[in-house]
């Protein structure tokens, strides 16, 4: 815990190889590969809820698969592979049970006691409550994973101060934080940053397009009607990003593109062949988009390998509306279905009333390993950051096993 060394592969505390031949990042990744929160997205949802059918993704093979694809790109512009691969693999590692709709709940109850944000409690799990290191003091380090992982890993380097809305960093945690930002200028990210933050765009923009059309909440069929395609680009103009600069028409081009491509899917009936086709169309939108980033960074940077904070990821503006109108599918097709909408309001419930339950009679509701944290919290903040960290490490399944529980005991 002492000292600011710039140097990228310094542990927050010292720790030596158990056995040599492996680099600081080669041990990074393992860790997390290795931790209980990595496993626990296997019961998260993703887009479609885990149980309603074995094809679609978890948090965990999201996860997984984003790994595999900035892996790649990191691995071509330059990067340290492991290291991008840490990132990719840690993104999501902080999310709690029932996607974003969790997280939307769990951040409404905690706005007036530091705010919750799943990059944020990330970070709180690599750096505190995953059960790993520890310093000289007794004080849990989690992973205690090295400056330049924890950096990359961060897809937000900044507090709620700047945004309440996506933020990297709680203020009990800020410590760490500038430990491991020592001398980068405020939200400024390295590149392997960049590259986990596009991974995990491509990722789920394309793979949640595959699950919609595997699960049958999409029909290929309707992309060809004209109102919707103005829908959709609708949609996706509305939900970009604040000052991103693309209209509707962007959008709208952006899918006139994908669908006119030689390799996308016209329809799907579930055979073997159609199942092939719609897997052969997820392999070539990845590789189209990643080949867009690595092309265009090369042009801006230079052919030498980068990596850290000697170039940032370059993105062409119509390949990311392309990976945009992908996510507006998702949206309008799975996550804004009538089904799904009404799922949210029961799952918002329940995760408002389990906090209050866990509260009502903690340390008893509370896992052994977070007891002791709650305990020696000095204030009542402290106390139901608690609280927030048990409920946020639930899978869907346990968090509605929990709640029911406790609902019968009374908290």
């Amino acid at each position: 815990m002492t000292g600011l060394s710039p140097a990228p592969d310094e542990r927050w505390v010292d720790e030596p190889a158990k056995r040599s031949g492996r680099t600081a990042y080669e041990r990074d990744r393992a860790r997390v590969l290795h931790s209980s929160a990595l496993r626990r997205l296997a019961g998260k949802t993703q887009v479609v809820v885990p149980g309603e059918s074995d094809f679609p993704r978890t948090r965990l093979t999201h996860s997984l698969e984003c790994a595999q694809i900035g892996r790649g790109i990191g691995k071509s512009l330059g990067c340290d592979p492991d290291l991008v691969e840490t990132a990719c693999l840690a993104h999501d590692i902080g999310h709690p049970p029932f996607g974003h709709t969790g997280e939307a709940a769990l951040a409404d109850v905690a706005r007036e006691w530091g705010g919750f944000e799943g990059n944020a409690q990330s970070l709180r799990i690599l750096t505190r409550l995953e059960a790993k290191a520890f310093s000289p003091d007794g004080r849990s380090v989690g992973l205690n994973l090295t400056r330049a992982a924890l950096d990359a890993s961060c897809k937000y380097p900044w507090g709620p101060d700047v945004d309440a809305r996506k933020f990297g960093v709680y203020a009990d945690d800020v410590e760490v934080f500038d430990w491991f930002r020592a001398g980068v200028s405020e939200g400024v990210r390295c590149l392997e940053a960049q590259v986990m933050d596009w991974a995990d765009d491509v990722a789920y923009s394309v793979h949640d397009l595959e699950d919609a059309v595997f699960t049958g909440h999409l029909r290929l069929e309707l992309l060809a009607d004209a109102d919707e395609r103005s829908a959709l680009a609708a949609l996706a103009a509305a939900r970009y990003q604040p000052g991103g600069g693309a209209s509707t028409d962007q959008f709208a081009q952006a899918l006139d593109r994908l669908v006119t491509l030689p390799f996308w899917p016209r329809s799907y009936d579930g055979s073997h062949g159609s199942l092939a086709a719609l897997k052969n169309a997820t392999s070539q939108l990845i590789g189209r988009f990643a080949r867009a980033a690595e092309g265009a960074t090369r042009e801006a940077f230079g052919p030498a390998p980068r990596s850290r904070y000697e170039a940032d990821l370059v993105v062409p503006a119509d390949v990311r509306a392309e990976c945009e109108i992908l996510k507006a599918v998702a949206d309008r097709y799975v996550m804004s279905s009538p089904e799904a909408t009404a799922r949210y309001v029961t799952q918002t419930e329940l995760v408002r009333e389990l906090v209050e339950l866990m509260l009502r009679g903690a340390p008893a509701t509370l896992e052994p390993l977070l007891r002791g944290a709650f305990e020696a919290a000095p204030d009542d903040a402290g106390r139901r950051r608690v609280v927030l960290d048990e409920v946020a490490s639930l899978t869907d399944a346990s968090a509605v096993i929990t709640h029911s529980r406790l609902t019968r005991t009374g908290g």
